[in-house]
């Protein structure tokens, strides 16, 4: 067995573009539903619309502070069209609208009808809206081995495009750290836990959850512009699963927490790396394809999420106290 192949997959799963992407995606589901306890399960069309925002911006030639201004106004008028008229509904009716919103997204965006603007189903090529931001590298062009790692300085999988992504990450948890301990984030707790005692307040409820609704997305859409640039833009990547790896990484992290939905990213894609690659070095292709493997390798995760849920529902980070909305 390869261990020096399987150690090296995980390493690399470790610090990803794709689990930061994911990271940030689920630190803005944090604000969604850990902290104001709204079950928006369309996080996909956030970072879909902050995909093409950066995507179709940077291929026309705007500079870079430009494509991501244009990818967070996209997610942040999406959020307020979304909000407007949904944000009254609560529960299960507003996961239906908001799943129901992300599939607008993605098959608005694979439509023949804008194959000028958007590609249709095959999506915007990669290298014309990465130079804008390969360009900005302080790197020189060759490749860096650091321990485990070896990866191009400036290329689409690169240490530049690591270096700026978990620095996104961090930022966002500081964000976040800062926010959960101020008047507003406590305010937005006092909405997850039970709204009608905060209107009685004097609150307006229906604000805060739009600011909530709103600047989570902000999150998710520099989450869609991390996932593309190491690839293309391709809406059916970025669909149903997508929100679903979301909620799996913050549920699987904890909610509520500064944290989790990092811890969560990194635990969901090295576990799978794992589990993928050693099926493949153990089990013959007489047995299980590649690509039955890769199905099996998922199955696993979702036991393993489905006994977390049950055994530990506030997630390894998580504070069972934190989440009275789950106990409801």
């Amino acid at each position: 067995m390869d261990w020096t192949r399987i150690l090296n997959a995980v390493a690399d799963a470790v610090i990803a573009p794709t689990t930061a992407a994911y990271a940030l995606a689920a630190i803005g589901l944090n604000v969604h539903f850990g902290l104001t306890g709204l079950l928006n399960m369309g996080q996909a069309g956030f970072m879909l619309l902050g995909a093409y925002g950066f995507a179709i911006s940077a291929t026309a030639g705007w500079p870079l502070w430009a494509s991501v201004l244009v990818a967070v106004t996209a997610a942040m008028l999406f959020g307020l069209l979304l909000g407007i008229p949904t944000l009254q509904l609560r529960g299960d009716y507003l996961a239906i609208v908001t799943i129901a919103a992300a599939e607008i997204v993605r098959i608005i965006g694979r439509s023949t009808s804008l194959t000028w603007l958007t590609g249709g189903n095959a999506g915007i090529a990669g290298d014309p809206f990465k130079e804008s931001f390969q360009s900005l590298s302080p790197f020189p062009d060759g490749t860096t081995e650091i321990g485990p790692w070896s990866y191009s300085n400036n290329l689409s999988n690169s240490w530049w495009l690591r270096i700026v992504a978990w620095a996104v990450v961090a930022l966002a948890c500081f964000v976040m750290w800062r926010w959960m301990r101020s008047p507003w984030g406590r305010v937005l707790k006092g909405v997850r836990e039970d709204e009608d005692a905060l209107r009685s307040l004097g609150k307006n409820v229906y604000s805060y959850k739009m600011q909530a609704l709103v600047l989570g997305g902000v999150f998710g859409a520099l989450g869609g512009i991390l996932y593309v640039l190491p690839r293309a833009v391709q809406p059916d990547s970025m669909g149903r699963p997508m929100t679903f790896y979301v909620w799996t990484i913050l549920l699987l992290g904890g909610a509520a927490t500064v944290f989790g939905p990092v811890l969560g990213s990194v635990l969901l894609w090295t576990v799978l790396a794992f589990v993928t690659i050693f099926l493949r070095e153990i089990v013959p292709e007489t047995v299980l394809r590649t690509e039955q493997i890769a199905m099996l390798g998922w199955i696993l995760v979702g036991l393993t999420l489905m006994l977390l849920v049950i055994f530990r529902p506030q997630g390894i980070m998580g504070d069972k106290k934190e989440l009275a909305i789950n106990v409801r």
